[in-house]
């Protein structure tokens, strides 16, 4: 299983395919989006689209190095794009663009079926009964919980709980719960 690209670079790619159809995203929109990719990715291929992990924050699944990229936008829309740090002398750097049209591809798609959507109805998605966040949430609140970390495990397992396909069928044969969980 491959490691995944980094995040920021997944969430440069989706704010300039975003650019170019002239959705402004901002920063929970970006996160969901992310999410979303992130989760299909996986469901179609088996390995993570990017490194890390993602959170279960109050507005749904949030990964905290995309978050930290772009805090600084904060409730506006997002113009710039994230940068790295040379680890040896400090010096911001660009990160590396993605080339893959595969991963282009998918970007395109979801955000062609998810990108018009207000950030609220991006949290009901991501908030859906029996999805990886819902199940996070439920476990923190059971007391069970190892921090509110939504594993690639647990998004394998219950990403089919989302009502989100970019295809002309659902990822998985089940039925997608579209109740949102709030």
């Amino acid at each position: 299983m491959s490691a995944g690209y980094d995040p920021r670079a997944i969430a440069n790619l989706m704010l300039d395919e975003a650019g170019e159809k002239h959705l402004g995203l901002g920063h929970i929109q970006l996160q969901k989006l992310l999410y979303f990719s992130h989760g299909i990715h996986l469901m179609q291929t088996k390995s993570p689209l990017v490194s890390g992990y993602f959170e279960a924050w109050r507005y749904g699944p949030v990964h905290p190095t995309v978050y930290r990229a772009f805090k600084q936008a904060g409730h506006e829309a997002i113009r710039f794009r994230a940068t790295g740090q040379d680890p040896l002398t400090g010096q911001g750097r660009d990160i590396p663009d993605i080339t893959d049209t595969q991963i282009v591809g998918l970007i395109r798609r979801v955000l062609a079926s998810y990108g018009s959507l207000p950030a609220g109805r991006l949290v009901d998605l991501s908030h859906a009964k029996d999805s990886p966040w819902w199940y996070v949430v439920e476990q923190g609140r059971a007391g069970v919980a190892f921090g509110m970390r939504i594993s690639d495990s647990v998004i394998a397992d219950r990403f089919r709980y989302h009502k989100v396909s970019v295809g002309p069928e659902p990822l998985s044969g089940e039925p997608l719960d579209d109740t949102p969980f709030a």
